[in-house]
């Protein structure tokens, strides 16, 4: 079976045409706060041979805790969590309508990145707020990056020769943006977004957790709509605040160079990195491997060489030349540490792909 894999990102949208885990055709779409050209997404569909596609949903509420099968009450559902991903929702919908539109009864699949926290228990998932607002709303931890999360920490699995059962893993996202997830027995059972993408690390425009009284203050006193906060704390915050610029590319060397606020914004983002790998190993109660995937954790040998070296007292320790050599998969750590760091590249596709034949075939 042949699956249009479209994977709506906040800076792209990527095509990837899948065949028993092998891709045999790729397109990306740069995509900006507007969206992306559909009449690209609508060619490229139209140039290929295709049996189903999947589309990577952020967010699918606690309605949705498994790979679906599209129809308007799904749809539905979908449209009304918009408020909850304004990132990435909208371009979502957007790929699913425009290939709905040009191929009309092609069956389709959302893939919801909240799905693999679904496992989160109570005590990880409750906010302390009044019990009235949790109710009434819904207001809980959801936590995301969950198809990107799955993978690689089944495949850290595969790395180091285990089985899932008995592993505690570490998985950090970082990419534009950003998330830790610690998985046990192969279960999420913490991470560290919650309600929307915009809590935990610091990433590349979004500013990450911050004191909710600030947010408060900045209404009450500073005279800025909700509106102007969220737009702020969505689109001119993170990496792009303090280094100005958003990329961990550009930053990088202006930091070598020693540029204080490029030094600033990496040292701010490894900072809470380490304090969230820390946080999920407590949760863990220890720590067995230690993953790094996505844009940012698989390039940025600089950003993992940092991390590693404020994490030693947890048993990260890596080699220096695999991790500046490391590229796709790959075991960075000392054959004396206790706690094995993979680098493993990001492949939502394949996760994508294994979710549609499930829901399409029961495999």
């Amino acid at each position: 079976m042949r699956v249009l894999v479209v994977n709506a990102g906040s800076s792209s949208l990527k095509m990837n045409v899948m065949e028993d885990g092998t891709s045999l055709a790729k397109h990306d779409i740069p995509a900006d706060r507007d969206g992306f050209d559909q009449d690209e997404l609508v060619a490229f569909l139209n140039a290929t041979e295709v049996d189903t596609v999947g589309h990577r949903v952020v967010h699918g509420g606690t309605a949705f805790t498994e790979p679906t099968v599209l129809d308007a009450g799904v749809l539905t559902t979908l449209r009304r969590l918009t408020n909850l991903a304004p990132l990435h929702q909208p371009k979502s919908l957007a790929g699913i309508d425009a290939v709905a539109t040009a191929r009309p009864g092609l069956p389709t699949v959302a893939c919801f990145d909240t799905a693999f926290h679904a496992t989160l228990s109570e005590v990880a998932y409750t906010y302390a707020i009044p019990a009235e607002w949790r109710s009434r709303w819904n207001l809980r931890r959801f936590g995301f990056h969950g198809l990107s999360h799955a993978y690689a920490s089944r495949r850290a699995a595969e790395i180091v020769g285990q089985p899932a059962a008995g592993l505690r893993v570490v998985v950090c996202h970082l990419g534009a943006g950003a998330s830790l997830c610690a998985v046990a027995d192969g279960r999420s059972v913490d991470t560290t977004m919650g309600f929307t993408p915009l809590e935990g690390l610091v990433m590349a425009t979004r500013s990450g957790s911050v004191d909710p009284g600030l947010v408060l203050w900045l209404q009450e006193h500073g005279g800025l709509s909700a509106a102007e906060v969220a737009a702020a704390l969505e689109h001119e915050s993170g990496l792009l605040a303090l280094g100005a610029d958003a990329d961990m590319r550009a930053l990088l060397p202006r930091a070598e160079r020693g540029e204080a606020a490029a030094n600033l914004a990496i040292d701010v983002y490894v900072h809470r990195l380490v304090a969230g790998v820390a946080a999920m190993t407590a949760t863990l109660g220890g720590l067995d491997v230690l993953v790094f995937t996505g844009g940012v954790g698989e390039n940025a040998s600089a950003v993992r060489a940092s991390a590693a070296r404020k994490l030693a007292h947890l048993g990260v320790e890596l080699v220096g030349d695999l991790n500046e050599k490391a590229r796709g998969d790959a075991d960075i750590s000392s054959s004396s540490s206790p706690v094995r760091t993979l680098v493993v590249a990001a492949r939502e596709d394949l996760e994508i792909e294994r979710g549609v034949l499930s829901a399409l075939l029961g495999s």
